[in-house]
């Protein structure tokens, strides 16, 4: 079963942060605007550790992240959620979208996606800047599914996005906090093209463990970064094909360094918890970050 909850009864947002690296200053900027939305409409402000990606998380990020965030001097309700012990709950909801005939099995490669596309001058890509799906493999017959899995060969499940698109109503639209007031924005689906939900060794993606761990939250604003807003039409299409309540969002600035540079783990960017253990008070921290704790405050 998916999670069911009623219709949120209340403010709350959260901080979600994969446990794969130390947080940096864009995280701490990040979980302070939540805090701050939460305090300012009386509501509750949560933790969740995305650890999906298991081969990367770790444990001492785990630890780190309780220490970084009660440093800012933040709380939050215990116990955190953990998406690795929702592995289940995650299958559950893929198997509602395979139960709708929304999802195909794929076992296109990288390298097989590239090759088919390179010869196309001009190939669209999404919004994040990666290529369209060329739609391999989502046409096969069952039976050479079938062949397929019985072979054991790696795949994936993916949404195929003309079919999710034509069982909801259009256009698709959400509540946008970002500029300080509330904002009717449209939304377009269709350009991430068949986006990947799951793969064969973990049942979920963030797109489909983020929108059902919303919902069992009672999430009514989603808080986070400019970079992940694009992803909002995924979200808003899933919720609406697992009738899942649809939150607000509230997509704060970037914490970048001088030379524009979004800050990122994978970028190697110091972790704040480096600033601190340097010696930096807090309100020096503070004073990294931009408005409405930092310079220009």
């Amino acid at each position: 079963m998916i999670d069911e909850k009623p219709s949120v009864n209340g403010f709350v947002t959260r901080f979600a942060p994969s446990p794969n690296g130390w947080l940096h200053l864009g995280h701490a900027y990040s979980a302070l605007i939540g805090a701050r939305a939460a305090r300012a409409a009386g509501g509750q402000f949560l933790l969740r550790i995305e650890d999906i990606d298991v081969g990367r998380a770790r444990p001492h990020f785990v630890e780190g992240i309780y220490q970084d965030l009660e440093w800012l001097g933040l709380s939050w309700p215990k116990p955190v959620m953990v998406q690795s012990a929702r592995f289940e709950i995650y299958q559950a909801a893929l198997d509602a979208l395979r139960a709708q005939g929304l999802v195909y099995p794929c076992w296109a490669t990288r390298r097989e996606i590239l090759a088919t596309i390179q010869d196309k001058k001009d190939w669209p890509r999404d919004p994040d800047g990666a290529p369209l799906y060329p739609g391999l493999y989502r046409d096969l017959p069952d039976s050479q599914r079938r062949k397929l899995m019985w072979e054991g060969t790696p795949y994936c499940w993916r949404l195929n996005m003309e079919k999710a698109l034509a069982h909801v109503e259009a256009p698709l639209r959400y509540v946008e906090y970002g500029t300080g007031t509330a904002e009717i924005m449209p939304l377009d689906a269709a350009a991430y093209g068949d986006v990947v939900l799951a793969r064969k060794d973990v049942p979920t993606s963030y797109h489909l463990a983020v929108v059902v761990d919303d919902a069992a939250q009672n999430i009514s604003q989603v808080t986070r970064g400019r970079d992940l807003q694009s992803a909002t039409a995924i979200h808003v299409l899933l919720q609406k094909l697992l009738g899942l309540p649809q939150p607000d969002y509230l997509h704060h600035g970037l914490v970048r360094d001088t030379s524009g540079r979004r800050l990122s783990k994978q970028a190697g960017d110091r972790g704040f918890r480096d600033l601190r253990q340097a010696g930096m008070g807090l309100d020096e921290v503070l004073a990294l970050l931009p408005p409405p704790f930092g310079a220009g405050s």
